[in-house]
């Protein structure tokens, strides 16, 4: 792996979200030629290095010790030593610590590399079935309860996909807020993604609230949430308001159905509407 004589490389190292098959040859070798690894959790890294048979020196890195350790890490990295930065499962840095890390080589002018690997989310939304031509991703929500709600409030109208991470025992009350807050929407709940239960499960939000209210579903989960719907325009004349209509038609509504709903939206009588839409 190239690095400066001086300085040595951050290398920001995605490893499996499930199966362990999944890890690529080049995070093998990035992990094998490496000085030492940054962990999210050393133990869970070190049955990830046994089944390749690595042997390297690990350095805890985590939320609670990131600001501490961060400094450490890069000093070592501006020595000459190059970095392995690997979280439990999936891409460092995104809903992670690291991105801490990452921010902190740069601003030490310290090289940053990417070995890429799985992503959760990304994988989640591929087999969610859910639209994806556009999507953001809104990662975990705050366990603070104002925070969490001013989060979903702020995302109320968001058109596009959205995709959040959730564990398993905080299910039932982000279900419960989401519903709450957005509605009832079309969602895919995508858990235990590469592993043996791998799972789809395609619902609402208020069915899946009340479905899952016991918390019994267990894994990884990422969560898949239709955008809001996009607001019609009120018509303004009897012309927009006949169109409308028509619009409800294609939808597959009777002409009658369609001449109240388009009476409703518009304040144009029914009457009037339906004998243009006939005509």
């Amino acid at each position: 792996m190239p690095s400066d004589k001086m300085t040595g490389t951050l290398f920001v190292v995605g490893t499996p979200i499930g199966n362990l098959s999944d890890m690529s040859p080049r995070a093998i070798e990035a992990l094998e030629t490496c000085d030492f690894i940054a962990a999210e959790d050393t133990r869970v890294t070190l049955k990830l290095l046994n089944r390749f048979e690595i042997k390297k020196p690990m350095i805890s890195y985590h939320e609670h010790n990131r600001m501490e350790r961060g400094e450490h890490i890069a000093q070592r990295i501006a020595a000459g030593e190059n970095c392995c930065l690997v979280t439990d499962a999936g891409m460092p840095a995104v809903s992670d610590p690291g991105e801490d890390l990452v921010r902190l080589c740069h601003e030490m002018n310290i090289p940053v590399a990417s070995v890429p690997g799985p992503c959760a989310f990304v994988t989640a939304l591929a087999i969610s079935g859910m639209s994806a031509k556009r999507f953001t991703f809104e990662g975990f929500l705050s366990v603070n309860k104002v925070s969490r709600r001013e989060h979903l409030a702020q995302i109320k109208n968001e058109k596009r996909t959205m995709c959040f991470y959730e564990a398993p025992h905080k299910l039932p009350a982000t279900l419960k807020d989401m519903a709450q807050a957005l509605g009832d929407r079309k969602i895919a709940i995508v858990r235990e993604i590469t592993k043996i239960h791998e799972e789809v499960i395609h619902t609402t939000l208020v069915k899946a609230a009340e479905k899952y209210a016991d918390g019994h579903l267990k894994g990884e989960i990422v969560i898949i949430i239709e955008g809001a719907p996009e607001e019609e325009e009120t018509p303004s004349t009897l012309e927009e308001a006949v169109e409308f209509a028509r619009n409800q038609l294609e939808k597959g509504v009777s002409a009658s159905e369609a001449a109240k709903l388009a009476a409703k939206a518009t304040g144009f009588k029914k009457g009037e509407i339906y004998k243009a839409l006939i005509d």
